[in-house]
């Protein structure tokens, strides 16, 4: 398996989590899992050289960032 397709995974199944602890109102640990995904994410995409994977995950890193904040 190359390490593209463990970090991959590894943020699927990390956005995963994000997803079950919002269902269960775990804040603020689902964003954490969130920016955790998004971060490994945007990797992905550094590695496959794909600008649309790595430029969704910076407007959802800022979107998610604006809002963490404005919840604070």
């Amino acid at each position: 398996m190359q390490t593209v397709d463990i970090v991959k995974w590894a943020a699927t199944v990390i956005q995963l989590i994000g997803y079950g602890m919002t269902g269960l109102n775990m804040t603020p640990w689902n964003v954490y899992a969130f920016f955790v995904g998004i971060f490994l994410w945007f990797a992905v995409g550094v590695m496959w050289k794909d600008k649309a994977i790595m430029v969704v995950h910076v407007g959802a890193f800022i979107s998610l960032f604006v809002g963490y904040l404005n919840a604070a």
